[in-house]
């Protein structure tokens, strides 16, 4: 293994903290990995790498270390890229939340197989919290505020929310039309799959955000179940308008407390290493923005 070969083992390995699922990612026998460490650290004649049973994590001199390596490979994949006029062709691994995945990316996506044919597309639609690093994920989407400073996020626009019922639900419960009136209602809870937290009720009030914790027959995790159990008649929900448009004119769920939305939705594109985007992943990073700006 040449020393550019064992420096991207290196990063994955400490990028994920495991031989095991860097070997995984890289395709590569583990005993390759465990070995291209150790020459490499006889090379250098320094421990990069602090090895127990349970983790894998960077000495002193491994974090300098990295932080070389992360660049130089960066440069190295700038300058393979500099004369690249051919398709970009490969796999491109990326997780969307459900919803978003159903109406308005998979919809799209014969459109980017016609510009580019020889990129392939592994899709996750779920709406759990994602580790790109970890799982190997070139990018994703995600909705709403972004705490993990570590990753490169691009802005590309914001979901209106409305609160809404079934017009079921109404019927059975009235209609609110002041915040007090939430005290005789229930919603749909939605909790975060990372956490396990329940979601607070959200509203915007003389340009401030406020929240409320309301009473709720059932909880979830899924922005499908989400809706379903709004449907079925079993409380209110806030949610994208984008998403239940045509369940709206349908007269099936019904906007209730206009005066008092939930704020809009960030949406951004996220990804790891900016200057490690492979032409594939650009192509589907921008063509992705084109489609949910």
């Amino acid at each position: 293994m040449d020393r550019l070969q064992a420096m991207e083992v290196f990063v994955r390995v400490a990028e994920l903290g495991s031989f095991s699922k860097a070997a995984e990612q890289l395709g590569l026998p583990a005993a390759t990995v465990t070995n291209a460490i150790q020459a490499l650290e006889k090379r250098l004649g320094a421990r990069l790498l602090q090895r127990t049973t349970r983790k894998v994590s960077l000495t002193d001199d491994g974090i300098a270390y990295l932080e070389r390596c992360q660049r130089l490979l960066a440069e190295f994949q700038d300058v393979d890229n500099l004369f690249d006029r051919e398709q970009p062709q490969g796999m491109v691994r990326v997780d969307l939340p459900e919803r978003l995945a159903h109406k308005r990316v998979i919809p799209a996506l014969p459109d980017f197989f016609a510009r580019y044919p020889d990129i392939r597309i592994k899709l996750n639609a779920s709406d759990r919290f994602v580790d790109l690093v970890a799982e190997g994920v070139d990018c994703v989407v995600r909705v709403g505020q972004l705490s993990d400073s570590t990753l490169v996020a691009r802005r590309i626009g914001a979901m209106e929310q409305v609160t809404c019922a079934s017009a079921e639900y109404l019927e059975r419960h009235g209609r609110p039309q002041t915040l007090a009136d939430l005290s005789r209602h229930v919603m749909v809870n939605y909790f975060s799959s990372r956490t396990g937290r329940e979601l607070p009720w959200e509203y915007m009030q003389g340009g401030e955000l406020k929240t409320l914790k309301l009473p709720g027959l059932v909880s979830v995790a899924s922005s499908e179940a989400y809706q379903a159990c709004c449907v079925a008649g079993l409380g209110l929900i806030q949610v994208p308008r984008s998403g239940i448009e045509e369940l709206l004119a349908q007269g099936v769920l019904e906007e209730v407390l206009p005066d008092f939305r939930p704020p809009p939705l960030p949406v951004s594109i996220v990804y790891s290493h900016n200057r490690h985007l492979s032409p594939r992943v650009r192509v589907f990073v921008d063509w992705l923005a084109e489609v949910l700006a």
